[in-house]
């Protein structure tokens, strides 16, 4: 009896990490979509290198931020699910709202809307994504979850790539990604119905403090985002330096989804296997697209996409996961918020230095990426056996 109860656990476990995958799938083909050509349209619009990624940043880091707030709201209140469902709502009606925009100033205010949705819903869905990875492993429910998300990721490129090619102009394809922003939210209705805790999920047992070592954890993904290069700059370096036709850079760009799908199920069974410091290989492959994409020609670019794809997979399979693992769930929606709102800041302040380094010393922009992550990937190996010892005191 005990045997079937575990079995149907796991396949009711299985089955909302899946239809939550469809959630992500739809909405990340919304926001991948415009994410792939949000730099060409800045550019198209008048901004320069340094304001296009002053945007980018921008809106990480608010969208971060303001995590730190949802998530501390997620564990006060238990509304899970409103949350989450308020944050695709905006995700429905901003990214739409990027085809009528006539300056760069209204598109970046539509950017920043963008990522406040994203960092509305992301810690509250990621504590109820947790609750069922607890089930299946943490490593493999979020590189399956990942996988599906990406999936949208290759999709919405390919969208946008298609309108593009057919009105040589960025605007139009942003009104053809309000199909999968619908998407998003009736998947989001599914996700519910199959919910094992169709209402709040049952309170776990209460964690005094989040672990010290948590804040090490935090400093080591902090210092990642520092020296992670965002796409938008190297698509707009690709276009400047004419690598690529238009309608190739959101190729490009599905490309890049598509690896990170795949090696986020890699990387999430590494993880479930050897812990957290199997991110140190993902982070090694990921600072090699600097020197590959600024230094590079063509052959190179596509080099650069293929490394930040690797890169991005092995966050988006160990970050969560590593959280997850140490941090008990009535502290969860706190701990991504807080995580995510360090993260973000330190996006933020990565992307407009090698915004400004851009314009300034390209070689300058490869060597403080570098180091950045160099050191991240050393504090990462590091940390393996404190979270070993804070995951078994929990």
């Amino acid at each position: 009896m005990t045997s079937m109860t575990a079995k149907g656990d796991r396949r009711a476990a299985f089955r909302f990490i899946v239809c939550l995958g469809f959630v992500s799938l739809f909405a990340d083909m919304t926001y991948e979509g415009a994410h792939s050509v949000i730099g060409p349209l800045l550019k198209d619009l008048g901004a320069t290198a340094t304001q296009v990624g002053i945007i980018a940043g921008l809106g990480e880091m608010i969208a971060a931020s303001l995590r730190y707030f949802s998530g501390k709201l997620a564990d006060k209140t238990r509304a899970y699910w409103t949350i989450t469902t308020l944050g695709y709502v905006l995700n429905l009606i901003v990214v739409p709202g990027l085809a009528f925009v006539g300056s760069w100033q209204a598109a970046a205010l539509l950017v920043v809307a963008e990522r406040t949705g994203k960092s509305l819903r992301g810690p509250a869905r990621d504590v109820l994504l947790s609750e069922a990875t607890e089930v299946v492993g943490h490593g493999s429910g979020f590189g399956i979850h990942a996988a599906m998300d990406q999936t949208g990721a290759v999709l919405g490129p390919l969208l946008v790539a298609g309108s593009v090619a057919r009105s040589h102009h960025f605007g139009p394809a942003f009104m053809w990604l309000a199909l999968p922003a619908v998407g998003a939210f009736v998947a989001l209705l599914f996700a519910r119905a199959v919910s094992p805790h169709r209402g709040t999920p049952p309170a776990a047992p209460k964690q005094q403090n989040i672990p010290s070592v948590f804040w090490v954890y935090v400093g080591a993904a902090g210092l990642l985002a520092l020296g992670f290069v965002d796409f938008p700059l190297l698509a707009y370096h690709f276009q400047k330096n004419s690598f690529t036709k238009p309608e190739v850079i959101p190729l490009l760009y599905a490309g890049a989804m598509g690896v990170t799908g795949l090696t986020a199920l890699i990387f999430g069974r590494l993880f479930d296997r050897f812990g957290i410091q199997v991110i140190a290989f993902g982070i090694v492959v990921s600072l090699l697209t600097l020197p590959f994409g600024f230094l590079g020609g063509t052959t190179g670019g596509y080099i650069a996409v293929a490394c930040w794809a690797t890169g991005l997979g092995a966050q988006d399979a160990t970050l969560r996961s590593g959280i997850s693992q140490v941090v008990s769930m009535n502290k969860r929606g706190s701990a991504f918020g807080s995580f995510n709102a360090v993260y973000g800041i330190l996006w933020f302040l990565g992307s407009v230095t090698m915004g400004l380094l851009y314009d300034h010393s390209i070689m300058g922009l490869v060597v403080f990426g570098s180091i950045a992550q160099l050191l991240s990937a050393i504090v990462f190996i590091w940390i393996r056996r404190p979270l070993a010892v804070a995951t078994a005191a929990k």
